[in-house]
């Protein structure tokens, strides 16, 4: 990954989360831009937030993002709706890898009920430097664009 950009969001639920991962990010020479929340008592709802990560990845086409909320449900779902946005929900690091692999993923979401700090550095560091394998792989992530009608 060329571009140390990583752009991170959450709501109250993964506020904690967000903001270790934000500087945890910065120490490994990233640059980590983050969209909110600063605080678990800032209560926003989930999907304004995946919202403004998603102008983000608009504007900057090869950048990545980090979605956290409590369980990485609802953020999922919300950041799904945007067809440039192919966001995996991960739980360890297979996931994440694999997600990069086979998926191109390009925003990484956290459950932080179901994750630890330690974890979470590993999943985004797998996240962010994995490459996409292409191949018969390419072929099918093209078509996610054209789901329902989008394209």
């Amino acid at each position: 990954m060329q571009d140390k950009t990583i752009f991170l969001a959450s709501d109250h639920g993964g506020a904690n989360l967000k903001n270790h991962l934000r500087d945890w990010l910065q120490a490994q020479g990233y640059s980590p831009k983050d969209l909110g929340v600063e605080s678990p008592e800032a209560s926003v709802d989930y999907p304004d937030k995946a919202l403004a990560l998603a102008q983000h990845i608009r504007e900057n086409p090869a950048g990545r993002g980090i979605l956290i909320c409590t369980t990485g449900i609802g953020m999922s779902i919300a950041a799904n709706r945007f067809d440039f946005i192919r966001g995996a929900l991960v739980m360890n690091t297979d996931m994440a890898q694999m997600c990069r692999r086979h998926n191109d993923a390009n925003v990484l979401i956290l459950g932080a009920k179901y994750m630890d700090k330690k974890i979470a550095e590993e999943c985004t560091q797998i996240f962010l430097t994995t490459d996409f394998d292409g191949g018969r792989h390419a072929r099918r992530v093209n078509k996610l664009g054209c789901l329902g009608g989008q394209k």
